[in-house]
């Protein structure tokens, strides 16, 4: 006889490991699936000044490693495999992995989203050493500094204005003449002195002297280049979720997200969707423990 778990988790970052712990403190019989390392996304970030509790700040690998202890403390169980795919079309859910298939009677997808890439040479080698992906986490690096945002959306526009409170120069580098960011962000950014628009650009290639020291950019009307000189790159074209083997399981957003409240409840019942995977207005560490533990709370209510 297969094994039925009360609870399949998907993903090891900090929503499916407070799933994990929630889960298994209430006698709930759960494994949690991670493919990499406990942490996720926030494993790769080096300071982490912004969690409640850790008042010198703490480093993502090891706080992902603290909440996987805490979890398998009460008896969650960790497995290192990746998802290939999920059938949650019957009462009891079926999990494949490259080396087994498991059963549960829930599930919280708590796989999360990574930013997009520029596709740069130097891009992956730099990242967390001068090119970031979040402003809200590294903008404290570059207090009274100059720093670059690559990106004309939301995310884009939400960053550099964040970083206008903290940086001396922000220069915002975007491929069109206008932003595509939602009206509400148009006027603060116009009006903020230390915010310069390079429309029309694309970036090219990270100048580095040991350290981060400018961007490479290309005028697409003009044809021309130009060295834009800075302390540190912020990417924000964007994020991309991590939902590509649920093959229409659950109902996703036009962007890939799983779309589900602040319940964590997904279209389909027993299913749950945490953390940075699903619709919502702001990703960050505590929002996406909070999610971990909503879920189990009507796991717990489903399954009762």
């Amino acid at each position: 006889m297969e094994h039925i778990y009360d609870m399949i988790i998907i993903g090891g970052g900090p929503a499916g490991y407070t799933a994990a712990l929630y889960a298994a403190r209430a006698g709930l019989d759960t494994v949690l699936l991670e493919r990499m390392s406990p942490g996720g996304q926030m494993a790769l970030t080096g300071d982490i000044d912004n969690y409640p509790g850790f008042e010198e700040g703490i480093d993502g690998f090891t706080l992902g490693m603290k909440m996987q202890n805490g979890a398998e403390r009460f008896g969650a169980k960790t497995e290192y495999a990746e998802v290939n795919g999920v059938d949650f079309s019957e009462e009891i859910k079926r999990v494949e992995t490259d080396g087994a298939v498991y059963h549960a009677r829930t599930v919280v997808v708590s796989t999360g989203a990574n930013p997009r890439e520029l596709g740069l040479n130097n891009e992956k080698a730099l990242t967390g050493k001068g090119v970031h992906y979040c402003a809200h986490c590294d903008g404290r690096f570059y207090k009274d500094k100059t720093v670059v945002v690559v990106g004309g959306g939301n995310s884009a526009a939400a960053d550099a204005l964040y970083l206008s409170r903290l940086a001396k120069k922000v220069y915002l580098v975007h491929r069109r003449d206008t932003l595509r960011a939602t009206k509400i962000y148009h006027e603060p950014l116009m009006k903020a002195e230390n915010v310069e628009f390079v429309w029309n650009s694309r970036a090219e290639e990270i100048v580095t002297e040991g350290k981060v020291t400018g961007i490479k950019v290309k005028n697409l009307r003009e044809n021309s280049d130009s060295t834009i000189s800075c302390g540190g790159v912020f990417i924000s074209i964007g994020r991309k979720p991590a939902t590509e083997f649920l093959k229409g399981a659950v109902a996703l957003d036009e962007n890939g997200y799983i779309i589900a409240d602040e319940s964590t409840r997904t279209n389909v019942s027993g299913v749950y969707a945490a953390g940075d995977v699903r619709t919502k207005s702001l990703r960050q560490i505590v929002t996406a423990v909070s999610d971990g533990a909503v879920a189990v709370h009507y796991a717990e209510e489903y399954l009762a």
